[in-house]
């Protein structure tokens, strides 16, 4: 079986700690064989410290141990666990393009990121939002083509627009980005194992407008998406109000205008268990619903869980 490819994230975040520990339990559990693609002495530094036991191993070998794709990427004199580093930010970009190569390659059948830093990428000059673009421009495809979904807590959501100031994204979304993220979305959950996916699109003004009363986006926008995706054949619902739709149990995934709209919920249920999966690029590729954890970073106490739902979920599609 090939195995799932974990990229360390931000090198001075908790990303090397728990991808050690997620390593470390696939092997004691004989679960989802994992490579970890990094450098290799910062591997080698978090392997004594929490799993001082297992050698650092090729990806190639057949050997009992971890696995590890090296990637020279992050020069040491930057390695400071708990610090903000442009240099980090350039080796977590430069750690998921070893990843995207080797799935191309047929070494790995999915990729799990661990969790980055958008100060630290974009201090490097890479503009950067959030993992979903990258993938997209590594896929060779439009940002609008690949997005995110949030997972944990018994809700999938999925972001029509993400990390941006909110007036811009409110100024970007038109029906055909709305489609676009609701299909790509549908697509997503024949992946997961849902046949027949049933979409609820939530409003971008409260009670989806009320009809005009406050506003007319949802009459220009989520209401004509919503009537060409069901005219396609897909069982889509709304616009309505994420505070009512969000109760409804029978829905499989909601579409979210905005960040906060989705991301809220989810982490509000689900905490730092939640997954993220980017959905419409070229590789299977997860992440974890939290943040890089500054203030906790390299010592030993980060938890992987978020790491391992995320090769759960991998798992199950790949």
């Amino acid at each position: 079986m090939l195995p799932i490819a974990v990229t360390l994230g931000d090198p001075n975040g908790i990303g090397p700690e728990i991808a050690v520990k997620a390593a470390a339990h696939a092997l004691e559990t004989k679960s989802t064989p994992v490579v970890l693609v990094g450098d290799r002495y910062v591997v080698e530094h978090y392997g004594k410290l929490v799993a001082p036991t297992l050698p650092i191993l090729d990806i190639s070998s057949d050997r009992a141990g971890i696995r590890l794709l090296a990637v020279d990427a992050l020069p040491q004199k930057h390695f400071a666990p708990g610090r903000v580093d442009p240099e980090a930010g350039r080796a977590t970009v430069a750690y998921l393009r070893a990843a995207m190569a080797a799935v191309s390659a047929g070494q790995a059948r999915g990729i799990i990121g661990c969790p980055h830093n958008e100060t630290a990428i974009n201090a490097a000059g890479i503009a950067f939002s959030g993992y979903p673009g990258l993938i997209a421009e590594l896929s060779g495809l439009t940002e609008d083509e690949v997005f995110l979904m949030l997972i944990g807590g018994g809700l999938r959501i999925v972001h029509v627009t993400l990390h941006e100031q909110l007036s811009k994204s409110l100024g970007r979304l038109t029906p055909d980005l709305v489609v676009a993220a609701a299909s790509t979305a549908d697509a997503a959950l024949r992946q997961l194992g849902i046949a027949k996916p049933r979409i609820g699109v939530f409003g971008i003004n409260p009670h989806a407008g009320e009809d005009g009363l406050f506003g007319d986006d949802d009459e220009r926008i989520t209401k004509p998406a919503v009537a060409r995706l069901q005219a396609d054949g897909l069982q889509v619902e709304g616009p309505v109000g994420a505070d009512l739709m969000l109760g409804r149990k029978d829905i499989d995934c909601f579409v979210a205008m905005y960040h906060d709209q989705g991301h809220v919920p989810v982490k509000l249920v689900a905490g730092r268990h939640a997954s993220a999966l980017s959905i419409g690029g070229k590789a299977l590729f997860s992440s974890t619903g939290h943040g890089s954890a500054f203030d906790i970073a390299g010592k030993g106490v980060a938890d992987p869980e978020g790491v391992l739902r995320a090769i759960g979920l991998i798992s199950g599609v790949a």
